[in-house]
């Protein structure tokens, strides 16, 4: 009994402060014991891996407690909003392992925040204002001086109700008149200072076409869209802190209008804010990666560079190194710069387990064995995954002429140099131990053709493979291999805080974020291969297929090196 006990309470140590603020509720019986959230991403761009976070909070905390995560777009603003950006969250997050029960819309609801709204003018709570935004703005006060109240605040209701319905017409000039609500304009909470609720927008709609012409805004349209569904917990970042109080405040007047105000404290959503995810060497702002895109400054919005999940899923990464890296860092209230060295060790972490064993040269040079017969070939065996041995193998061909990395082979090598220099033995990965001879240059002293002698006997499986040699040396045999482009991608940013830089963030990018080699070599084996399999050319790092590629002309990207060069270049 006792050790059931002691495994209780570590289990409660181990759970976020979000967690465990939703598991004291279920266990007082609030919300009818009842877990309902929902991910609420506004459709005006692709989610990112700081949405991700906020994905494995929503829908883990649902999951864990026996309830049910919505997903709700909160298209209030449809100068911004496509359906292209809806079809791309719906496919990121299944990609990332989540499902959800329903699939709603903020504008399911315009009509009920319309009817609201209406509500709030006839009972003296909200009025028409016709100044412009500007006149608004400064108005509006300092945290420690009340704000001026609007000369429309005392309009009479039945001239704001006229100007309301006026301000859904295509006659109605954008920016012309808004609806706030009348709130306190000495709050020294900002949000409460007659906040605007409604707006005029002419553009058509992504799902409701011309319909409407007045949209509620973010504020007044998002803690009503949780309380219409019956969410229980609307957990968010640190940034809606200040929203909270005025989140409550309409949720409070809608249990108002619906005669509900005798257990006005349950069954309400609970708003909860953590930490958001901030990444070293990117940035996570919607309007700066639309100008990435917009400005070509980036190949889209699947750049492999990009913090985007379509980016990070071109470029390799797994859902799952994403949900463990998000795992690793946890949830708290105060916001943190995450280093991005821990992510890609996530990935490498996860990808060592995945990634089928293959052998690629980037940058060429031949090595003929001189004592190997001529026209001979040999087909070896080579391990897809140590780590897993039910991936099986596969075989690659070995020859006289071979494709070695041109950095393996030195001519006057250092002591410590344990590859391939004259006199000096190496190991050929899943074949024979050679020794080097020499080598042939041409006119400008380049090294052109490597030669070296095999023994016979030490072929991997042979008594003669088991003398010690320091040095594995991985290659392609030259006519069985395939010519490949090979995509080197590194950090976007060249500082590690772009955000906190007073310079134009496009001044900040890298710009040898991406390399691209064109005359690389693959095993003949990767022509089986297909887009989203995971790969480690061996000595060199994990790769993946780019959808790019053809059987023509296979194409590469890196996903990330074996080491944390980054890491040794900035000590």
């Amino acid at each position: 009994m006792e050790t059931k006990k002691t495994t209780e309470n570590e289990e409660k140590k181990n759970l976020s402060f979000v967690e465990q603020i939703v598991e004291g509720e279920l266990e007082k019986g609030k919300n009818g014991g009842r877990i309902q959230t929902r991910f609420p991403p506004e459709p005006n761009g692709y989610i990112h891996i700081g949405h991700a976070k906020a994905i494995c909070m929503d829908f883990g905390v649902a999951d864990r407690n026996n309830g049910v995560c919505n997903l709700r777009f909160d298209d209030t603003n449809p100068s911004k909003e496509d359906t292209e950006y809806v079809d791309s969250i719906l496919h990121d997050i299944e990609w990332l392992g989540f499902k959800w029960g329903n699939v709603y819309y903020a504008s399911d609801y315009f009509e009920k925040l319309w009817d609201f709204a209406v509500w709030l003018i006839k009972k003296g709570l909200a009025y028409i204002d016709e100044q412009t935004s500007e006149q608004i703005a400064q108005q509006k006060g300092t945290p420690t001086t009340p704000g001026i109240a609007s000369p429309y605040r005392d309009r009479p209701v039945e001239e704001s109700l006229r100007l309301f319905e006026l301000m859904n017409t295509p006659d109605a000039v954008e920016g012309s008149m808004v609806l706030r609500a009348k709130l306190d304009m000495a709050n020294p909470n900002m949000h409460f200072r007659d906040p605007v609720i409604y707006r005029i927008i002419h553009i058509p709609h992504h799902r409701t076409g011309t319909k409407w012409h007045a949209y509620p805004m973010y504020d007044f349209a998002h803690g009503q869209s949780d309380y219409f569904e019956g969410v229980t917990h609307s957990i968010c970042t640190l940034e809606f802190v200040p929203h909270r109080p005025l989140y409550d405040k309409f949720i409070d007047l809608l249990k108002e209008m619906n005669g509900e105000t005798d257990n006005i404290a349950d069954n309400r959503p609970r708003q909860i804010e953590f930490n958001r995810l901030n990444l070293t060497y990117t940035v996570m702002s919607k309007r700066k990666l639309h100008t990435l895109v917009d400005e070509k400054l980036v190949s889209g919005w699947d750049d492999p560079r990009m913090p985007t999940i379509c980016g990070m899923r071109r470029r390799g990464y797994s859902a799952q190194s994403i949900r463990n890296f998000i795992d690793s860092i946890g949830y708290t209230k105060f916001d943190a710069l995450n280093d991005y060295a821990l992510l890609e060790a996530a990935v490498r972490d996860d990808l060592n387990k995945k990634a089928c064993r293959v052998s690629a040269v980037l940058n060429p040079v031949k090595l003929i064995i001189t004592n190997y017969p001529e026209g001979k070939t040999e087909e070896l065996e080579a391990i897809n995954n140590p780590e897993n041995e039910a991936d099986g193998t596969h075989t690659i061909t070995f020859s006289r002429e071979l494709w070695i990395e041109r950095e393996d082979f030195m001519e006057d090598a250092p002591k410590k140099f344990f590859r391939l220099s004259p006199d000096k033995e190496v190991r050929l990965k899943n074949a024979y131990i050679i020794k080097c001879k020499g080598c042939k240059k041409d006119e400008e002293g380049n090294v052109v053709e490597i030669y070296a002698e095999y023994d016979p006997t030490s072929k991997s499986g042979m008594e003669g493979a088991n003398r010690k040699v320091k040095g594995t040396l991985h290659w392609l045999s030259v006519g069985h291999c395939k010519k490949a482009e090979v995509r080197l991608y590194d950090r976007l940013f060249e500082v590690e805080n772009p955000s906190a830089d007073d310079r134009d963030f496009r001044e900040l990018l890298n710009p040898n974020s991406l390399t691209v080699l064109d005359n690389c070599y693959v095993e003949d084996y990767l022509a089986e291969k297909k887009v989203g399999d995971f790969l480690q050319f061996q000595r060199i790092g994990y790769f993946t297929i780019d959808p790019d590629s053809t059987p023509e002309h296979l194409v590469f990207n890196r996903t990330v090196g074996l080491k944390d060069t980054w890491a040794k270049m900035n000590k």
